[in-house]
């Protein structure tokens, strides 16, 4: 799948590239010509600080909870990562596939597709979303409880899951339609969409959970209710203005093309499978550290709680070079192409080394925001100082990912990931559980995991196996 040829690819254009067709916009001439640093930089910044946003978002809904007790807390844990899970599929999974398919077309100047795009877009939303609608209904129960929920704890799984997904199909409305707008380069209204958005969530929830003059007291099911209103009232907006042609994209409703369905999935199929990874590996790495005892697992939760802070940025900066090597591989530039990937990927490699190397030389400095016990502090100081030097090949993987779905092969960041996962949770298990060599070894394995994952990536890309040109398709 992976390797499949990008059907929008054409013959190489290094030197000057041609008189652009008509109809293109001045941000895609942008991304076609000229300085790459400033249309990449316009592109990353909002998301990043959109995916900011969320992330108080959910932080706020924890702290809501809070006040109705420990059941309600652990309820809200409980599902926890099934959102995030759906989040990933939709945003990064087949979101991804939108995006690059969109992407690639409006670089071959091939608009009636990029329309058409987002209409199959619309239809696997209302598929998948539906999809996930019923498989929680109808799992959750056996799901929460194996995930350890019982009595009251799973009662207020319930009530919230119920009513979270209940609005499956608009949350995945939203993300497809979104990125799609990514995929045309218009970050600039889903990012404020979502802020305003963001701003309404927060006054509405604690209403409607705690109880507001004629709004009931609806506890955790208000907090579901809540975000469930708030993606159908984006997806009547978003409809609305993409419907409208007001966008660089425009939503029509036509029939549904295989060929079309096949440019979305043939990235976003496996692009969503390799969102399980991640989630994969860090069940095994924390099951492992709760065999040497709950202050070494506290400890450990506690540091690699920033690892997920870096998410935000890589992902905005993994769109944005998506888009911008989606476009340029349309237009058949693939030599600008692929110098996006490079400078992306070392602008992702700074930005997590970076923090990383802060983390590193100064570790008590976050661990203590939480903890100040030496025996939940120590194995939190010894995952930061072996780990974190090395959170700079996480960014470049990262990002050189996100080309590769742009490039429309995703073989390689599906083997990258799954190196990755073999390495830091198949071995950090062997080494630490068969072999008795501690937590230190653990975390070296981990470590080595992202060198592995950058690794392939890096490969595939000097290799040409990325980047490489094939005849044109027909449109």
């Amino acid at each position: 799948m992976g390797d499949a040829a990008s059907s929008d690819a054409a013959p190489r254009l290094d030197a000057a590239p041609s008189p652009a067709p008509a109809g293109r916009t001045a941000l895609q001439e942008a991304m076609l010509r000229g300085p790459l640093l400033k249309p990449l930089l316009h592109l990353a910044v909002p998301t990043t600080l959109v995916l900011i946003a969320q992330s108080l978002v959910g932080v706020a809904e924890n702290w809501y909870a809070s006040f109705l007790g420990t059941d309600a807390l652990a309820g809200v844990s409980l599902v926890f990562p099934v959102v995030m899970l759906m989040t990933m599929m939709s945003n990064g999974g087949i979101g991804s596939g939108v995006a690059s398919a969109v992407a690639r077309a409006l670089g071959a100047n091939r608009q009636d597709d990029a329309n058409a795009l987002v209409w199959h877009a619309v239809v696997l939303a209302v598929g998948i979303g539906l999809f996930f609608s019923i498989l929680a209904w109808w799992t959750g129960p056996a799901l929460y409880r194996a995930l350890g929920g019982e009595a009251g704890a799973l009662d207020a799984a319930l009530q919230y899951s119920n009513y979270v997904f209940l609005g499956s199909i608009p949350f995945w409305l939203v993300n497809l339609l979104a990125a799609a707008l990514r995929g045309a380069g218009d970050v600039r209204v889903p990012a404020l969409m979502t802020l305003v958005g963001a701003a309404v969530f927060l006054v509405v929830t604690p209403a409607v959970i705690f109880g507001f003059g004629p709004v009931p007291a609806m506890g955790l099911a208000g907090a579901g209710l809540a975000m469930s209103l708030f993606y159908v009232g984006a997806t009547l907006w978003l409809l609305r203005y993409m419907a409208s042609g007001r966008a660089a994209i425009r939503l029509v409703r036509g029939p549904v093309e295989a060929r079309l369905l096949r440019d979305i999935l043939r990235v976003g199929l496996l692009t969503a499978v390799s969102t399980l990874q991640p989630n994969v590996m860090v069940m095994v790495i924390t099951g492992v550290v709760g065999m040497f005892g709950v202050e070494a697992l506290a400890g450990y939760g506690m540091a690699s709680r920033l690892d997920y802070l870096i998410i935000p940025v890589l992902f905005g900066l993994g769109t944005a070079v998506l888009t911008l090597v989606g476009t340029n591989v349309g237009a058949g530039q693939h030599e600008r192409a692929r110098r996006i990937a490079w400078l992306g990927g070392g602008l992702g490699f700074a930005a997590a080394a970076l923090i990383g190397l802060a983390a590193s030389l100064a570790p008590e400095v976050w661990l203590h925001a939480f903890s100040r016990e030496p025996a939940v502090v120590a194995p939190g100081l010894d995952y930061l100082r072996i780990v974190a030097p090395f959170y700079g090949f996480l960014g470049l993987g990262f990002v050189l990912a996100f080309a590769a779905q742009g490039a429309g092969r995703v073989l390689w960041p599906f083997l990258a990931g799954t190196s990755r996962l073999v390495i830091s949770a198949g071995a950090g298990w062997f080494v630490a559980a068969r072999l008795d060599a501690g937590l230190t070894s653990l975390f070296a394995m981990v470590s080595a995991g992202l060198v592995a994952y950058a690794g392939v990536t890096v490969v595939a890309v000097l290799a040409g196996a990325v980047f490489r040109e094939t005849a044109p398709r027909r449109a």
